[in-house]
């Protein structure tokens, strides 16, 4: 498989901090590869450097073209998207709007459209409306992935799309992932909950101390009884 993303010899620094220490992946077309690890040891700053938003050393490929260094909003031209585990919305503004805010061309039709979103997420269609501001957590995570779709991205990034959200919400997370990597677009997945991000992904690599220290299918992940205990468990 050719990698849509390849990353290699990646560090970066929060002042004199060394957060990323040499970390190398891959995710290939329409693949969906999880990053996993405890909290601290750097997942989201790997997402962050790739999307520009904190200074990569090192090289960051996508789609045959270097893009370490390039601002943010020229990566996500590039058809990289990004979603924050902050799930950012513009309160004031509707569901509608909020999502109509994705598009990068009015001229072109896209492979996502505004039905597209609210087709899958009956909810955001009962609140299109709505001020975006009101919404639970769990419709604000599907919210801002949606709306990162409708910039038509090939490779999206997802941060902790799970995270403090209620077991069923996690399920509709996790099948909406789903639904886009079988519609072809590829995924970069930064998860702590195991059961989603062996459900979905082909690959995983596990991250500790800035450094990818093991890289797997789930099948073999799962017979790694010694890299979950070291890595994983707290």
């Amino acid at each position: 498989m050719s990698a849509l993303l390849s990353v290699r010899d990646l560090n970066a620094f929060y002042d004199k901090s060394h957060v990323l220490r040499g970390v190398n992946l891959d995710v290939g077309e329409s693949e969906v590869v999880a990053l996993l690890g405890r909290n601290g040891v750097g997942r989201s700053t790997t997402a962050k450097a790739i999307m520009g938003e904190v200074a990569p050393h090192g090289s960051v490929c996508f789609n045959g073209e270097e893009i370490a260094g390039l601002p943010n909003h020229k990566i996500a031209h590039k058809g990289l998207g990004y979603v924050p585990e902050s799930r950012d919305v513009f309160p004031m503004m509707t569901v509608r709007e909020n999502l109509l805010l994705g598009v990068k061309d009015m001229r072109r039709k896209g492979n996502w459209s505004l039905d597209d979103m609210l087709d899958m997420f009956p909810n955001l269609r009962r609140r299109a409306d709505t001020q975006a501001g009101v919404l639970s957590g769990g419709e604000k995570q599907m919210l801002t992935i949606c709306r990162t779709l409708m910039g038509d991205p090939r490779l999206i990034m997802i941060d902790e799309p799970t995270e403090g959200l209620a077991p069923k919400v996690v399920q509709q997370v996790g099948d909406l992932i789903a639904e886009i990597a079988r519609r072809g677009v590829s995924i970069l997945l930064v998860e702590q909950k195991l059961s989603i991000a062996l459900r979905i992904s082909s690959r995983v690599y596990v991250m500790g101390h800035g450094e990818i220290v093991y890289e797997g299918t789930p099948d073999d992940f799962r017979r790694r009884e010694d890299i979950r205990k070291e890595w994983l468990e707290i």
